[in-house]
């Protein structure tokens, strides 16, 4: 299943609900995890998939605050926006998330992280969405490799 620093990413489309559970492992503490999701100048450095920039417009990560930022790959420009609505140091964030190029598509997004045996973590990234169409069309777009890749630039990122 692993290597010293990347796991496997697991998605998982529930059968009863639209929504996608993400389950991934990885070799640093969650409080180290939490950050890299928290900070917007380690955000940019792995969120999406390998080929990818990411530009931050404005990424205020605490309970009431807002973010949005621009994925930029091949010269086309994809941008997300959302809200937080509860953010609790290195244990929780609950968020809402809005792909511009479907902005009818609202996803209600929770992660969780839990400690693990010597210095490592898990998160589990929940993401709920209004049908179980918007929950396929999320899920053949490609976002489960984006969000693979991601992981595997956030281990490296971690491991740094």
């Amino acid at each position: 299943m692993s290597t010293t620093s990347t796991h496997e990413t697991e998605i998982v489309a529930d059968p009863r609900v639209p929504l996608v559970r993400i389950t991934r492992e990885f070799d640093a503490p969650k409080e180290k995890v939490f950050r890299a999701h928290t900070d917007p100048e380690l955000v940019v450095q792995w969120q999406g998939p390998r080929g990818t920039e990411a530009r931050i417009d404005h990424y205020d990560c605490r309970t009431g605050g807002s973010y949005r930022y621009v994925h930029v790959h091949e010269g086309q420009e994809y941008g997300f926006h959302g809200s937080f609505h509860e953010v609790r140091p290195a244990e929780l964030i609950v968020q809402t998330f809005t792909f511009e190029g479907f902005p009818d598509g609202v996803a209600l997004e929770r992660l969780e992280l839990e400690d693990l045996p010597g210095g490592r973590s898990r998160l589990t990234a929940t993401s709920l969405v209004d049908s179980f169409e918007g929950r396929d069309a999320f899920l053949a777009s490609g976002m489960d490799s984006g969000v693979r890749e991601g992981y595997e630039r956030l281990d490296a990122l971690l491991a740094g």
